[in-house]
Order: C-alpha cells, then structure tokens, then sequence
C-alpha cells in the first residue's frame, strides 16, 4: 500500500503502520517537553530511554532512539553532564537578578569590585577555579563511568562472539559429520543393492484385513536391504544425479524426516514415501518426500529441474518398489506450498487418488498451470503418477515439486 508512510519509513501492513503513528505521537510529545539544545536535558532524556522509561514497536522509534543516542555522546565528548542544565540555569537565573537591580545595583558591584582589586582579593578568579576544578574533577568521574561501561560492552561482545563461533563450528561440525557419514552410508547401500546371493524366495505378507492378506515376492535384488530394514519400500534414480537412494515407508511422515536407513539420527533424514501411499493396490499418485540438503545429498539438487534444459537432460526416473520394477517420464515441474486447511486452493500433496475421470482431469488442469515449463508429457485417466516434493525457500512453507508419468513396466 503506497500510503503506509511514516518519517521517511514505509510499513507493508496496516497494522505497522498504526504502530508507527504511536511512535511519532510518542516522539512529537517528548521534543515539545525537552530542549534538544540543552546538554543537561538531552543527557537525561537518553538515560530515561536507556531505562526503559520509553519504549518504541517500529523503526520509526529505532532511529530516534539513534538521534538521541548520537547527541548525547557528542554532549558528553565536550565535558557536559545531567546536571549541566541546571548549571546554566542558575547562571540564567543571576544575570536576571541584576539586570532588575537597575543602575544602583551596577554601581554597588563596581565600587564592590574595587574594593576587591584594592584588598588583592581575587574572589572571582578564586570562583572560577574552584567552579573549573569542580567540572574536571566530574568529567574525570564521567570519563570513568564511560570507559567502564565501554569496557563491559567489549568484554560481553567478545564474549557474545566467541559463543557465536563455537556455535557455529560445532553447527557445521555436525552438518559436515552427517553429511560424510550419510555419503559413506549411502554408497555402501547401493552396493549392497542386487549384491545377495538369493538362497530362497523371500515373501512380503501384508495385512489388510482379517479376510484378506496378500503375499508379495521382494524383487531379489532388494532382498539384502530388505532383511536390514523392513521398512524399505523401493529404490529411487535418477541417471547423472546423486539422487540414488532407498524409500522408506512408515506409519507417519514424520520418523524419517531425522532418521536414515539404519535407524540413527541423522538431520539428512531419508527418502520416504507418503504413509497414505499404497504400492500394492497401487494409488493414482505416488509421492516420495526429501529434505532439500544444501551439501546436495537427498533431494538438495531436485530444484535443478527449475531449468527446461535440465528437465530435458533427466527426464527419465527410475523408481523400483521391492515388488515391481517402474520408470516415468517427466511431465510437470513447479513451485507451490503447504497451506492452511481451510484454504481453498490445490493442494498437490493432497493428490493420492482420483475416483473418477473427471477428477484426475482437473488436478491435471491444477498442474499443468503451475507448470514452469511445457515437457509436452501429458497423462490420462488410468495413467501411474509419482511426485518427488522438496521444501523451497523462495517462500514459507514452500515447495518444489516433479511430477512423472509412469511409461513403462518390467517385472
């Protein structure tokens, strides 16, 4: 809103913009009650300011708070303090004093004045001096407090930064620790991936209900994966990325969010597919989630796809179930984010099945508009979707997603 202006600041929502009003009202008051060109009163005001006496919500009154700051300290570099102010005052209030004495008054200081030269009595040079020694011996006292005051500043700055970087070494530290840990891991579940020697078949047996269980035989090269985690739901690959890793799949979408195919905390956390996703019975649209990694591990490279170039370079994925081998073909690629519940919008991770033509239509419309770029991959009806969903920080809660169609099958 163009509007929304305060001392030079412009405030986005309106509810910044009232509280800036409040802090101008508030600066307005403050200058009609305290003369900025005495020191005295200008050192006050910024020790009532320092105490908490005033107190600002927009930066309207963060950059008084610095005017005020900026003027006491350079009040204070020429030998003023608080009590200047009324130094000056009594000084006011004297020579009023004789100007309404009149004539007389100037005659009887003179002849006064005479009289003190004539006895040697140096009242005023004496005055003065005692005056002068009495402002040095407070700028002293001013200086001290200063340069104390300077000095715990530094201490806790130094302090305040030493705890900063440790911090942050030890942050970086862990990312990195991770990082290589769940590279090493990582490379050595790929090899262990089609590397058993199959002694057997290996069934899966799944429970739906009490009338009906199915048994399903785990493709023989995911057998040695499987008996490490049962978790393991199929392998995603991408070809010329790093995107190579197992899905996991458990009964939240939380789990695998800090954990890694072994089970140990790891803030890479694991590939894993929607806990409402099923790959026997086989959903409309399949999503596998990732952590947008900035070392480029788990989906850290997925918004690469951002560039039509690169879609067309990669765009085929590979996504095997330990049941059933699968490979798609890019078709959307976009940017959207989590919404509220009661927000009236798509929401592609809402997607999971379409009960009827009509409805796997308009999530396609859905798509296709958000859509970067045109892959001229198109789906119908009947069609297997898989979406690969990674957070996106052009916005909060953001998110970047790819959608594939599946064009072919081996068993």
């Amino acid at each position: 809103m163009a509007g929304l202006e305060v001392a030079g600041r412009r405030f986005r929502t309106e509810a910044d913009y009232q509280a800036a009003l409040r802090d101008q009202a508030k600066i307005n008051r403050i200058r009609a009650q305290v003369n900025m060109e005495q020191p005295g009163e200008v050192i006050t005001l910024y020790s009532d300011m320092q105490s908490g006496k005033y107190r600002f919500e927009t930066a309207v009154g963060n950059d008084f708070d610095d005017e005020i700051y900026e003027l006491a300290q350079e009040f204070k570099r020429q030998g003023y303090n608080r009590d200047s102010r009324l130094m000056i005052e009594k000084e006011k209030r004297g020579r009023f004093a004789g100007r309404k004495n009149g004539r007389s008054e100037d005659k009887s200081e003179e002849a006064a004045r005479k009289d003190r030269k004539r006895s040697g009595v140096r009242v005023n040079s004496s005055r003065r001096e005692t005056v002068q020694e009495e402002l040095d011996e407070e700028m002293r006292k001013e200086v001290f407090r200063e340069l104390k005051k300077r000095e715990r500043r530094r201490r806790l700055t130094v302090f305040l930064c030493s705890f900063v970087a440790i911090a942050c070494f030890g942050y970086f530290g862990s990312y990195y620790y991770f990082a290589d840990r769940t590279e090493t891991d990582y490379e050595n579940l790929a090899q262990l991936k089609g590397s058993g020697t199959r002694t057997g078949t290996l069934f899966h047996q799944i429970h739906y209900t009490e009338e009906e269980d199915i048994e399903l035989e785990v493709l023989e090269e995911y057998q040695t994966l499987y008996n490490k985690n049962k978790k393991l739901i199929g392998w995603l690959k991408i070809d010329d990325t790093n995107i190579d890793y197992p899905v996991m799949q458990t009964v939240n979408n939380e789990y695998y969010l800090d954990h890694n195919f072994n089970q140990e905390y790891d803030k890479n956390g694991s590939l894993f597919l929607d806990k409402d996703c099923d790959v026997v019975r086989r959903n409309t649209n399949l999503i596998i989630y990732g952590h947008h990694m900035k070392s480029g591990k788990m989906f850290g490279g997925l918004n690469k796809y951002s560039s039509e170039e690169y879609a067309r370079k990669h765009s085929i994925i590979q996504f095997d179930t330990i049941y059933k081998k699968g490979t798609y073909e890019v078709m959307y690629v976009f940017r959207s984010k989590i919404y509220n519940e009661e927000d009236v919008v798509f929401k592609y991770y809402k997607f999971l099945d379409a009960a009827s033509e009509k409805e796997f239509d308009s999530n396609m419309q859905e798509m296709e508009a958000l859509s970067l770029y045109d892959t001229g991959v198109k789906a119908s009806y009947g069609d297997e979707l898989l979406t690969l969903s990674t957070c996106d920080n052009s916005e909060t809660d953001g998110r970047f997603v790819v959608v594939a169609k599946r064009v072919k099958e081996e068993n």
